[in-house]
């Protein structure tokens, strides 16, 4: 990608803003997530070591950054902020590492959760999306 198309795409971070303001540092450290996942793109090659799979890794990788970003880019709160930006290094550590770009899904059985004296199915629903770890917080909602 062309590095004026990611400057081009920045404006629309614009609108990340705290207290009315965008921090520096926030907004910085969010434009390098999203150049850090672009050159990790660029340079990604499949597991499998075939190009179909790469071709399609890469497109993947591209499409899932582009989606979640534009979700993101109006988000105000500190804390919702800090925890898109946690959950985008989480998986950019976890795709390097495990060499897929896919976010390695959780398997807990429907009513694996221990309920609290007798509390009935909105328990449990409450107790796995509690559980569920911060890389897949994203996941369910785009796809």
């Amino acid at each position: 990608m062309p590095v004026g198309s990611i400057r081009d795409s920045s404006e629309s971070f614009g609108s990340l803003n705290i207290g009315g303001r965008m921090t520096t540092a926030t907004r910085q450290e969010v434009l390098g997530l999203y150049r850090r996942i672009f050159r990790l793109a660029r340079k990604w090659q499949a597991a499998s070591g075939q190009m179909e799979d790469t071709i399609k890794e890469k497109q993947y990788i591209l499409n899932e950054a582009r989606t979640l970003f534009q979700k993101n880019k109006n988000l105000t709160d500190t804390d919702q902020i800090k925890q898109c930006i946690d959950e985008c290094t989480a998986r950019i550590e976890i795709g390097l590492h495990y060499q897929i770009p896919y976010p390695r899904p959780i398997h807990l059985p429907p009513m694996g959760l221990t309920p609290l004296r007798g509390r009935g199915l909105r328990s449990q629903e409450k107790l796995r999306k509690l559980s569920k770890p911060v890389y897949l917080k994203s996941h369910d909602e785009i796809s």
